[in-house]
């Protein structure tokens, strides 16, 4: 370290790292050292809160705010250094080791900025502090994809902590794909003024069916990304992804069939958080069968919908699926029924059978997908969202509603918050 901030007085600071111990974090200090000389210095959390009063305090640009598990008994004090940064108007960029995302959203919702994984990847704080120092609006960065021309660009901005909805089948060809696939890109495509950023996952490794759905290419680096998540930066997961349409991010499976054991809950966890963190909403295609890393995917979800018909083999899985959660002890309250293929709305002996169904089983059918017919498997085999190629099925239509009303909450969640 090559100053103090209480002591900076041949040059004024134009940032300060904050931690309980900075030693912890030897990358970060070689990196400040690195992109601004002598211009820095260190601060520990009792200090900051006096410092950012002083005169010494009005050049800085940015702090780097350096946490681990360690520091969560300090959650509250950490929320108001990052308050009255903010109120100073001075960035933060949070460097963050083995944080949980509940305190990691915590702070990002107080008001960071940004927030880089630790250990450091090469470049992370230098590309971090050019998106800080980017004009406005909203110091969005754009960011190309591919090395091709033809290729879209994904545009990044502030850290999102998004929204995460998983698509379960509890029978094989319930549909779950095509409402997934649906799903995401009603979502992309529901606001005209401002669409929020959506991310479509993949996670049939097996048999997924997202790039053949959206008829997207299935390409060598999502197949490299799940060989060693632990090398995943965010260049890395933004590198796997395929861009339908210039509105929608796609993960989609690998190329080969791979066995589900391949990755892990910690896998899985990874690319998750990358996604919830660049993304408004994620999408998850999950395989039918359960499998080890099922948990990790329904502990991150915000509503894990489960797909079935009506039929025998859909009634006993759902049984079976809620008693599997419930012996594991595990947050089946999660599980949002949905019906597909249901009757329709003039079919009142179909009602009275939906109605049987849910009494029996003890649930609840809120979402009811009608049969869209030829035109349904027309629109997948084609490769299009039922938007753009049945616009007016009932089944687009109903999934578009879901889109909506999921919106329409995140949006009043928001302004509440």
């Amino acid at each position: 370290m090559t100053s103090n901030a209480s002591e900076a007085t041949a040059a004024p600071i134009s940032a300060c790292t904050l931690a309980r111990d900075i030693q912890e974090f030897e990358l970060l200090i070689e990196e400040m050292e690195t992109e601004l000389g002598d211009r820095w210095g260190d601060l520990d959390f009792d200090d900051a809160a006096e410092f950012f009063s002083m005169p010494d305090a009005d050049n800085l640009e940015f702090i780097a705010l350096a946490i681990d598990d360690t520091d969560r008994g300090r959650v509250a004090d950490i929320c108001d250094i990052i308050q009255i940064a903010k109120d100073a108007d001075i960035k933060v960029i949070l460097v963050t080791k083995d944080v949980s995302p509940a305190m990691l959203h915590q702070m990002l919702r107080i008001g960071a900025d940004d927030f880089l994984p630790y250990p450091l990847p090469d470049g992370a704080l230098h590309d971090a502090i050019e998106r800080l120092r980017r004009p406005e609006p909203e110091a969005m960065q754009v960011v190309q994809m591919h090395s091709t021309p033809a290729d879209s660009t994904l545009v990044q901005s502030a850290p999102r902590n998004g929204s995460l909805f998983a698509i379960h089948g509890l029978a094989g060809g319930v549909g779950a794909s095509m409402l997934a696939t649906n799903l995401a890109w009603e979502l992309a495509t529901v606001s005209k003024s401002d669409s929020p950023r959506v991310c479509l996952i993949d996670l049939d490794l097996q048999f997924g069916a997202v790039s053949t759905y959206l008829d997207l290419p299935r390409k060598e680096a999502v197949f490299e990304l799940w060989s060693d998540t632990e090398a995943v930066d965010f260049e890395a997961f933004r590198a796997a992804l395929t861009t339908y349409e210039q509105k929608l991010q796609v993960l989609t499976a690998p190329g080969e069939i791979l066995p589900l054991d391949m990755i892990t809950p910690e896998d899985v966890n990874t690319i998750i958080e990358k996604a919830k963190a660049q993304f408004d909403y994620v999408i998850v295609d999950m395989p039918s069968t359960l499998v080890q890393w099922t948990e990790t995917v329904l502990e991150h979800a915000d509503v894990y919908f489960s797909l079935l018909e009506m039929d025998m083999r859909s009634a006993q899985n759902t049984l079976r699926m809620v008693r599997a959660l419930k012996s594991e002890d595990l947050p089946f309250e999660k599980l949002k029924y949905v019906l597909n293929r249901a009757p329709g709305f003039t079919d009142l002996s179909g009602k009275a059978r939906i109605k049987r169904m849910a009494d029996s089983l003890d649930i609840d059918l809120e979402v009811q997908i009608p049969d869209g017919g030829k035109a349904v498997v027309q629109a997948c085999d084609h490769g299009k969202p039922l938007a753009t190629n049945a616009a007016k099925n009932a089944v687009r239509k109903e999934i578009s509603k879901l889109a909506k009303s999921i919106h329409d909450i995140a949006a009043a969640t928001h302004e509440a918050a």
